[in-house]
């Protein structure tokens, strides 16, 4: 199951296609492609298990490169595309990267990294010059490398408490490039997508986050095609499916909430026949919300709850979801233990850290301290969520430790503030964060981006305070509403809530 079995035997079937400008790639064409950089990348020096930075928008050449470092057993490090130059010169350095892989769109902070002391080689496609990687390319041929041996991604958390760590994962259980990882397995049996080459997959999300990646990948293990969209816009992606006859997809809750604030004129616009499974992850999603696009889409969801890490999986479908309302499904990969602050197992029902108990070992890089802060001492390990298991080993996750507010001595988990805001009819988005108070040492602040920011700000406050008594007890509730045109989201739909906690602690030194 590779991309190279599927250029011989059905060279002309679309490997990738771009949503936007209908650019399309073959099978063929990825697998010459892949190869003459496999063959650039040894004539730089890199052997297997070098690393390299891979900096680009959602383009057809993304997946050309991800497939040359899976023949040349080197480690992708896929750098996100709204880093500063300080940021992505950090992370180049930290990798150990030889080498600099990108496009014009990043010239000038390429410029500014170099005149700053960074020396790195250089090839850029769609460039002038000589790091043009068009001109570069032609000079090596189609075939493949004699070495060949699986590659790997290193990807590098968000940052959203601090400096990013690069993840690094277990090496292949086996190096023959065709070797098909576990993942291909949960895609075909879980999900139900198609072994034969006839899926269509829409991404909608940008490829250096390690989800996308993987399944889009996954997607081409198993012969289908893959169409990209070059940036999310809600309605274009409907127009997607329609025009692609999209079978499978991915997204994540935010999508989810934007796309249910359309009219239902807009949503009865496009013809989404075609469309069988759609995955989400990356973060709960409201009971509300999921409930509300199952009756839209029908039962053609499937969520999961995993890490970039690779230290385990649950996953359930909509029939499963909707017998267990909130749940991230049963373990699919490694078996699941909630721990106390002790790390011991806790009673079954009550919240504490969730643990994998897995076969598969990460790191993180050039950070034992915080490899030894998400390991256990019986060798499971954490991604830092907060969670339960039901009587039927469901997992249901309440939220991440480090977003946990700590109000009078209370524990107070934002997710459930946020998943209410965001099906109010008047609210696009929503955070909820802990805000230094002098008597309770936090408070909870919710700052929420309306759908319309023209709306008389004091009374959207009235309302959603009225919304949300009764529905959560007195002490969780917000003490202040901060009413903003935009939330600091990453494009995969993670919250920088750090971003909001910096600012208010600010905000209190100042004061």
């Amino acid at each position: 199951m590779h991309p190279i079995s599927y250029a011989q035997t059905r060279p002309d079937h679309p490997a990738i296609i771009m949503a936007g400008s209908g650019e399309t790639v073959t099978y063929r064409q990825l697998d010459e492609a892949a190869n003459r950089i496999a063959h650039w990348l040894r004539a730089q020096g890199l052997k297997a298990g070098d690393s390299f930075g891979l900096l680009m928008e959602n383009c057809a050449r993304y997946h050309e490169v991800i497939w040359a470092s899976q023949r040349a057993g080197t480690v992708v490090v896929p750098i996100s595309t709204h880093l500063t130059a300080g940021e992505v010169a950090y992370i180049l350095d930290d990798s150990d990267a030889k080498l600099l892989i990108s496009t014009p769109k990043f010239t000038g902070l390429v410029d500014q990294m170099r005149s700053e002391g960074m020396d790195l080689p250089l090839l850029s496609f769609g460039a002038e010059g000589e790091n043009a990687a068009e001109l570069v390319l032609a000079a090596f041929p189609t075939h493949a490398i004699k070495d060949q041996s699986a590659g790997r991604n290193m990807v590098y958390s968000s940052g959203t408490t601090g400096r990013p760590k690069g993840i690094v994962p277990a090496p292949p259980a086996d190096p023959d490039v065709q070797a098909p990882p576990p993942i291909v397995q949960v895609a075909t049996q879980v999900c139900q997508i198609s072994g034969d080459g006839s899926s269509i997959y829409l991404s909608p999300a940008p490829m250096y986050h390690a989800a996308p990646l993987g399944w889009t990948s996954t997607i081409h293990r198993l012969g289908g095609t893959v169409v990209i969209m070059e940036k999310f816009d809600v309605e274009d992606a409907l127009a997607a499916i329609e025009k692609y006859r999209i079978t499978d997809s991915q997204w994540v809750p935010t999508h989810f909430v934007r796309m249910l604030k359309l009219s239902d004129e807009v949503r009865g616009r496009y013809d989404l026949s075609s469309h069988k499974h759609a995955i989400h992850a990356a973060a709960p999603c409201p009971v509300e919300i999921k409930r509300a696009m199952i009756e839209w889409w029908g039962p053609i969801l499937y969520e999961y709850y995993a890490g970039s890490e690779g230290n385990g999986m649950t996953l359930c479908n909509s029939d499963e979801w909707l017998a267990h309302p909130g749940t991230v499904g049963r373990p699919v990969m490694g078996t699941i233990h909630i721990c106390d602050d002790a790390g011991e197992d806790v009673a079954q029902g009550e919240e504490g850290a969730i643990y994998f108990e897995s076969a598969t070992p990460f790191r993180y890089h050039k950070d034992k301290k915080k490899t030894a802060e998400a390991t256990h001492s019986r060798g499971w390990t954490t991604l830092g969520d907060i969670g339960k298991l039901d009587e039927e080993g469901y997992l249901y996750l309440t939220d991440r430790r480090s977003n946990m507010i700590i109000s009078g001595g209370v524990n107070i988990y934002p997710q459930e503030v946020e998943n209410l805001l965001v099906a109010h009819p008047k609210v696009m988005d929503a955070a909820v964060i802990g805000a230094p108070d002098a008597d309770m040492g936090e408070c909870v602040v919710a700052v929420v981006q309306p759908i319309d920011m023209a709306n008389d700000g004091d009374a959207l406050t009235a309302e959603l305070t009225a919304y949300l008594e009764g529905k959560l007890a007195r002490y969780k509730m917000p003490r202040l509403f901060d009413l903003r045109a935009e939330l600091p989201r990453e494009a995969n739909g993670k919250l920088y809530k750090r971003k909001l906690k910096e600012e208010y602690r600010a905000r209190a030194g100042a004061a």
